[in-house]
């Protein structure tokens, strides 16, 4: 079982708040008690005066009881004299019932025989004992006179609750109020403590939130100076972490330096080698056309006939190569977002073209076209946008048996278009689908493929839609496979900058 996690502060201030009110609790203990002795020491000495003086009342009071033949009682004894609040006196003659009396503010009070027990059965065997009564708690202590008369003397300790009442009020109200105030200062202290923390935490979590992973980067947030003083603990946190980003801020420009120069290799090389390939394709056909020539006016020559074959091949390979340097060339230029060229299109037009151009190379295929019949407009590169359809459809036909149908559709949806390739063929093996839009990605096993290829196609396919600002997926099945291209339908004003005046490339071959 977790238990939810608790904050610093909160910790913090627990510990320190608990500290302290056991402290103060330890304290009101210990002065309640010397207190509280301190008044029942006082209170016993009073008691002894006042148990000398009531018993020598009581010795004088015997003869005259004794003369007049009446039994001496407690009230007879007080009577006619001054005597504080909370006394108490109780007389027991040898042969004679006790009878006992408590002053109060409002007079004196008879102790009923239920009271005279509790005293009597109190002071058994104890000269000293504290009393409970109806009218509340004395001390009291019992003397005898020289004739053997009984007298016990009592003092209300009222007094001392009270006292001990009024100072535990006192403790108690002082102890909440001062908990309070230590609450507040101490939740203000750990607060400004712990802001340079804050600081730490919130700068982490803006430069976590920045897209990494995305053409230039440089992480411009650090901990502000003033958060970060190295003579406190948490303000060099925060003096680590702007080091830390630094050092990454400085790396991903490194990495970001050396990617631009290898796209600038890539296109570089792309570019050189488009001449020398060129050439090599221009001479082969030209040997090829007077080998052909020469083979017409010396039938049958073997040597000829060698020639011719190794020539084919040398155009064949030439051939691929320039493929595979234009691919190339491409991705590096769609990576440096110069390839594009925008303008206004009509792409319910431009999916019957391509879907037109597709059907000659696969006809034992079956092909299917479901489009709308209002234009679909958006900015963008006809020539690319053609060049994403012809490789999905084309990429359809080379993965797929004969028989299989496949179904070019396109729909609106909230300002975005949706252009969507589906066929039912065998499907897409799960081991190479999350590689499937990566550069020279192969390995595709559950289709036959009929051609070979470099491995670029839906590479191209996924630079030339994400260029456009748009998205591609694939979800596939055996008998159920879709290629989702998703853009956005955009007014030609707020299209990206284009160059009206340039015309489109136009489509390099369809997906290898």
């Amino acid at each position: 079982m977790f238990t939810r996690p608790v904050s610093l502060q909160a910790r913090l201030m627990a510990a320190v708040i608990g500290f302290v009110s056991l402290i103060l609790v330890v304290v009101a203990v210990i002065t309640s008690a010397t207190l509280g002795g301190a008044l029942e020491q006082r209170l016993q000495e009073q008691l002894s005066g006042y148990s000398a003086a009531t018993t020598k009342l009581v010795a004088n009071a015997e003869p005259l009881s004794s003369l007049n033949g009446t039994p001496l009682t407690a009230e007879r004894v007080l009577t006619g004299q001054r005597v504080p609040a909370g006394l108490l006196l109780a007389v027991q003659q040898d042969g004679q019932p006790a009878s006992g009396v408590i002053v109060t503010t409002d007079g004196a009070r008879s102790l009923t025989s239920g009271e005279l027990f509790e005293l009597t059965d109190s002071l058994r065997g104890a000269s000293v004992a504290q009393v409970s009564l109806s009218a509340g708690s004395y001390l009291a202590t019992i003397s005898q006179t020289h004739d053997g008369t009984i007298v016990v003397t009592g003092l209300s300790r009222s007094e001392i609750q009270r006292t001990l009442g009024d100072l535990f009020t006192v403790i108690a109200l002082a102890t909440l109020g001062g908990l309070l105030l230590l609450a507040l200062t101490t939740a203000l202290t750990i607060s400004m403590g712990l802001r340079p923390l804050r600081a730490v935490a919130a700068t982490a979590t803006r430069v976590a939130g920045q897209p990494l992973d995305r053409g230039e980067v440089s992480i411009t947030e650090r901990v502000p100076e003033y958060e970060a003083d190295p003579r406190t603990e948490v303000g060099r946190v925060g003096i680590a972490l702007n080091t830390l980003l630094d050092h990454v801020d400085t790396s991903l420009a490194a990495r970001q330096r050396n990617e631009e120069r290898m796209r600038r290799f890539v296109a570089d090389a792309s570019h050189e080698l488009r001449t020398p390939l060129a050439s090599i394709r221009g001479y082969s056909e030209l040997s090829l056309r007077a080998i052909r020539q020469a083979q017409d006016a010396v039938d049958g020559a073997q040597t000829l006939e060698s020639t011719t074959s190794a020539l084919e091949r040398i155009q064949a390979q030439s051939l691929r190569m320039t493929r595979l340097v234009e691919d190339l060339l491409l991705l590096a230029r769609l990576d440096e977002g110069r390839e594009l060229v925008y303008k206004d299109i009509d792409l319910t037009r431009l999916a019957v073209e391509a879907l037109t151009d597709a059907q000659p190379t696969g006809q034992e295929h079956s092909w299917e076209l479901e489009v709308p019949e209002e234009p679909v407009m958006l900015s963008g590169d006809a020539g690319r946008l053609h060049q994403v359809l012809a490789n999905l459809l084309a990429n359809a036909r080379t993965h797929t048996p004969p028989g299989t149908r496949i179904t070019l559709s396109l729909t609106t949806e909230q300002r975005t278009a949706v252009l969507r390739v589906h066929d039912d063929g065998p499907g897409i093996d799960s081991e190479v689908r999350d590689e499937l839009f990566a550069r020279f990605a192969r390995g595709d096993v559950s289709r036959a493929r009929q051609t070979g290829g470099t491995g670029l196609g839906l590479a191209i396919v996924k630079a030339i839609v994400e260029g456009h600002g748009g998205t591609i997926e694939v979800d596939s099945t055996p008998g159920d496979t879709t290629f989702t291209v998703r853009l956005p339908v955009v007014d030609a004003d707020a299209a990206a900058p284009r160059s009206p005046s340039a015309a489109p490339p136009p489509p390099l071959p369809p997906a290898q």
